[in-house]
């Protein structure tokens, strides 16, 4: 069954939001009443989660260099809604209590969530997932409605598929000389999620799937591996040209029911995941993001968002760009600046789209493309937002 890829189209002149009229003064012209409304949650928003690693077990070996080039790269995250605790076996939180007949007093008090006796790797943000490595970036987003079924635990796909895909990558063999098979290693991540949602408890979810992976061609320059599957996006920006070099389509079933991987799904990464093999520059910026981002910032605002956001981190330096040190340890200032200022793009370009999100007047390509649908919505869609942003560079020595 091929993949569905539709082409959505734009017929709104998409004007810089400054230079709009706020939306809502005519709605307050021809509604008075509606200057009264407000947007409600039934829970309160998170505040943005930011980081520019994601965990990894202890004593886990570092990464083997497989290529001249790696990812300097941060992330930032914001959740609709505070995502649920995994369920036992992955998250067996111990007993305080030496009387309960089934007491676990004696178990390790490690509140990571596990699998196969193994760290999952990965951030889980609400229902997405994020996971930065040296060479792979990635960012999932479970589908929320499984939240209202009994067994249903989209965030627990989400999390699993990206931490078993990344192991994948991790083993894999592959060099400049040998390529590597993103698709695989994201089937066999996909088989592996069954396996571990289906004993000793079934748990349901289904999630979509979007991963970078960083290599090199035989003339040594960077090439970058990426596949696809649903509507999240890899975007490749040049910040020298502030130009789109490369940008995943999204895939759908129907509107609002993107292609995905899990309970009930017909969509298989052997069957219908993109692979796209793009040859990049050192420096070029890639992007892994959820549709909380892509429905609520059009393709131009992101851009100018990332392009301003590199340029402010630059002129303003690691610690006067928020007022106090925010580095790793262990990285001279140079590498510092990288790693952190990929995490400050990414926190910038999380907050403009909560920004539209939160706004039930604003203009969005989500509305845009509900009117396509012949659907009268109005407004940012309110979503989980995950956002990945990397730097490709070349390694020292």
């Amino acid at each position: 069954m091929p993949a569905l890829l539709f082409r959505l189209r734009s017929p709104i002149l998409h004007l810089p939001r400054a230079s709009r009229p706020p939306p809502c003064i005519a709605h307050i012209r021809r509604y008075p009443s509606i200057i009264q409304q407000t947007r409600c949650y039934a829970h309160q928003p998170q505040n943005p989660h930011l980081g520019t690693t994601t965990p990894v077990p202890d004593d886990a070996p570092p990464p083997t260099p497989k290529s001249p080039f790696y990812f300097e790269a941060g992330y930032a995250l914001f959740a609709k809604r505070p995502s649920r605790p995994f369920p036992p076996p992955f998250l067996s939180r111990p007993s305080t209590s030496f009387s309960e007949p089934l007491s676990t007093h004696h178990k390790s008090r490690d509140r990571r969530p596990k699998v196969n006796g193994e760290m999952i790797r990965g951030v889980t943000n609400g229902d997405d997932a994020v996971l930065v490595s040296d060479y792979f970036v990635g960012a999932n987003d479970g589908v929320g409605a499984w939240a209202t079924r009994k067994r249903g635990h989209a965030a627990l796909w989400s999390r699993l598929i990206l931490h078993f895909w990344s192991l994948e990558v991790e083993s894999a063999p592959f060099s400049p000389t040998s390529p590597p098979s993103p698709i695989t290693y994201l089937q066999t991540a996909f088989e592996k999620t069954k396996i571990a949602t289906s004993k000793p408890n079934e748990w349901h979810g289904t999630t979509t799937a979007c991963g970078a992976l960083l290599s090199a061609n035989s003339n040594d320059q960077p090439l970058l591996y990426v596949t696809q599957i649903g509507d999240g996006q890899i975007l490749i920006i040049r910040p020298s040209s502030r130009e789109v070099i490369f940008r995943t389509e999204e895939q759908w079933h129907w509107f609002d029911c993107p292609r995905q991987l899990g309970t009930n799904s017909p969509d298989t990464p052997n069957d219908n995941a993109v692979l796209d093999t793009i040859e990049i520059l050192e420096d070029d910026v890639v992007l892994a993001m959820t549709d909380g981002v892509v429905d609520n910032l059009w393709e131009h605002e992101v851009v100018t968002n990332v392009c301003e956001s590199m340029e402010k981190w630059r002129s303003e330096g690691v610690r006067e760009a928020e007022g106090k040190e925010v580095g790793e340890e262990g990285k001279d200032d140079q590498e510092q600046s990288y790693a952190d200022g990929m995490r400050y793009v990414a926190q910038r370009l999380v907050n403009a789209a909560r920004e539209i999100a939160e706004d039930p007047f604003a203009e969005s390509p989500y509305m845009e493309k509900a009117i396509d649908e012949g659907l009268s919505i109005e407004g940012g869609k309110l979503d989980d937002i995950s956002v990945v942003a990397a730097q490709c560079k070349r390694r020292k020595g």
